[in-house]
């Protein structure tokens, strides 16, 4: 019994990351025998802790969005006959410690998801609207943090690297954000393990291609091992407003990125290689980023460990490192206890960290 128990949860903290990730694709599943469904479904994450940004002093803190960003959603499908679905979701992050919506100041209400689309298991799925980007879906699959923006150090890396989140300057992230408005994507049906995808982002503006986006996705996933990979490219105007005044000048920015998982049983291994270059009015550079990992179970749950490393060669010649180790518990299957530290360190400043123990819950 206790070893049929352990495989169960194995199973399930295995599949924890897609889950959180892919809450609109379990809610678009609907039953085998129905017409149509629609879902209510969505993650809540508190936790608390210490935390010191780097070359900031530390505070004690109680906080949302520890391991998973907290968001709801409603998700739904149609059958219009021979093998063809309606979909649809519309997601929403929120801040459980205030009820504030968004993950940030500023985010819109359904900035998670929102889009509608046709989809068949021959020939694929089209969708219109909000969606999540491909790098930022690859990216939080292939680390053990999945998509903590408090705790992973690949998300860390690239999605809190440029603005002002965290409160310390560094241009070696990436622009777009996590989810792009104004997007068409086609994603075709599994080959045998084989999928890819494809999206464009229109700016919705004449003369202003600020928000003009594309990207492009292929992986292969055969028993326990998967591959990706992924490009990224975003070209901006004259005047653009997506995030390029923090680093002026800037042109235009291509991602690339490669990123692997293999499964052993007794340890899951993650790997991330990604290239982020910079083309500005004056010059370019390019940043380096990697990401090792592994998953261990222990017990009924795992332990998660992390290690990142960016180094960029101009603009402002950082080099950031930041390491992660936690242990994951489950309660059972929608609810679990974590309880994580993050190092975290960059060129010319005092070094950082976070630690905190949480809880989180899904519906």
């Amino acid at each position: 019994m206790k070893s049929q128990l352990q495989r169960r949860n194995r199973r399930w903290l295995r599949e924890l990351g897609g889950f959180a990730l892919a809450g609109s694709a379990c809610a678009l599943a609907g039953t085998a025998h129905a017409q149509s469904s629609v879902q209510l479904y969505g993650i809540v994450d508190m936790w608390a802790g210490v935390q010191k940004l780097p070359s900031q002093a530390s505070a004690a803190v109680a906080a949302g969005n520890g391991m998973s960003t907290s968001f709801w959603g409603l998700g739904g499908k149609e059958d219009l006959g021979g093998g063809l679905q309606t979909v649809f979701a519309i997601e929403g992050f929120f801040r459980p410690n205030n009820g504030a919506v968004g993950s940030f100041d500023g985010d819109p209400m359904f900035s998670r998801n929102a889009y509608v689309g046709l989809q068949s298991s021959t020939y694929g799925a089209l969708t219109f609207g909000r969606q999540s980007s491909p790098l930022y879906l690859q990216s939080t699959l292939f680390n053990p943090f999945y998509a903590s923006f408090t705790f992973s150090p690949t998300v860390n890396h690239l999605y809190g690297g440029v603005g002002t989140y965290p409160a310390f300057k560094t241009d070696q992230g990436v622009f777009g954000g996590t989810a792009w408005a104004n997007a068409i994507q086609f994603a075709t049906p599994d080959f045998n393990g084989l999928t890819g995808k494809a999206i464009y982002a229109f700016g919705n503006t004449a003369g202003e291609n600020g928000s003009r986006k594309w990207s492009a996705q292929m992986a292969y996933t055969h028993g326990a091992w998967s591959i990706s990979g992924v490009y990224q490219y975003l070209n901006f105007s004259s005047t653009p407003g997506d995030l390029a005044h923090f680093i002026a000048g800037e042109k235009s920015q291509s991602v690339a990125e490669i990123a692997t998982w293999y499964d052993f049983g007794f340890v899951k291994l993650y790997g991330e290689y990604t290239w982020t270059g910079n083309d500005r009015t004056a010059d370019s550079f390019h940043v380096n980023s990697y990401q090792a990992g592994a998953a261990v179970p222990v017990g009924l749950g795992r332990v998660l460990a992390s290690w990142g490393y960016s180094r960029n060669a101009g603009g402002l010649d950082l080099t950031r490192q930041t390491a992660t180790i936690g242990y994951d518990y489950p309660l059972s299957k929608r609810t679990d206890l974590y309880a994580n530290y993050m190092y975290d360190h960059l060129t010319n400043t005092s070094s950082g960290y976070t630690t905190g123990v949480g809880l989180r819950t899904r519906f």
